[in-house]
């Protein structure tokens, strides 16, 4: 897997994207979105200006065979998917918690509703195409980690998706038609085809990856290496 700073492919960008793929069900994805925020501010707060900078999300399942009702906590869920005693899931949870907190986030894992996230990775590519995927994701993210809200029927993420100005019926009717499940799996090809096995994961230009929930320093430094590296036009590679 690429480290940070690696490169992946040459290319040129203007502005930066930035291509994360991450899951709904993810807390270091959560966390690690606020660290990305976090690092821009930095950013902001050192040059005067903000970066000029686009963020797209990218799909992947972490737990695929989770039932869409999942019949327990998510801390049996967890102890059960690493085989890990109950206990020891707990101290894990715990620990997350802490560290979301210390980026402004609560998580109230007692009142997860833990699901598969295959219809609200779907809900994610529709709401790209009306130019609200950063704002939905953030939406996701606080109905599964902090509010307890059910992510993976169709009607319930038809509510949060009319929650961010999505169009509730067109929401329904394109979940329930599998209409961008295709998009769904060609970002978990191209994850696989980037050697991704976990998320979150960051690609910076289509030539850098930063893998986890880093620091915001080292964020800050991947977006610097990213926008003062040589550019040779034509090479750019899609991420």
């Amino acid at each position: 897997m690429p480290r940070a700073g690696a490169a992946l492919s040459p290319g040129v960008s203007e502005p930066l994207k930035i291509d994360i793929w991450s899951d709904v069900a993810c807390p270091w994805c959560y966390i690690g979105k606020r660290r990305l925020e976090s690092a821009l501010d930095r950013i902001t707060e050192r040059d005067g200006a903000r970066p000029d900078v686009t963020v797209e999300y990218h799909s992947f399942e972490l737990s695929p065979d989770t039932p869409v009702d999942f019949e327990g906590t998510a801390t049996e869920f967890l102890a059960g998917h690493k085989g890990i005693p109950l206990a020891q899931a707990q101290q894990m949870q715990d620990h997350v918690t802490r560290l979301a907190a210390a980026e402004g986030v609560e998580f109230r894992t007692d009142q997860v509703r833990h699901t598969k996230t295959l219809k609200a990775h779907e809900l994610l590519h529709l709401a790209k195409q009306h130019g609200k995927q950063y704002e939905m994701k953030e939406r996701l993210l606080a109905a599964y980690f902090t509010e307890g809200r059910h992510v993976g029927h169709a009607a319930d993420l038809a509510d949060l998706a009319a929650e961010v100005g999505l169009d509730r019926d067109e929401v329904l009717a394109a979940l329930e038609a599998g209409r961008f499940a295709d998009d769904v799996a060609a970002d978990i090809a191209q994850a696989r085809a980037y050697g991704i096995n976990g998320v979150p994961f960051f690609v910076l230009d289509g030539r850098y990856g930063v893998s986890g929930a880093q620091d915001p320093a080292v964020f800050v430094q991947a977006i610097d290496e990213a926008t003062a590296a040589p550019a040779r036009a034509g090479e750019h590679a899609d991420a």
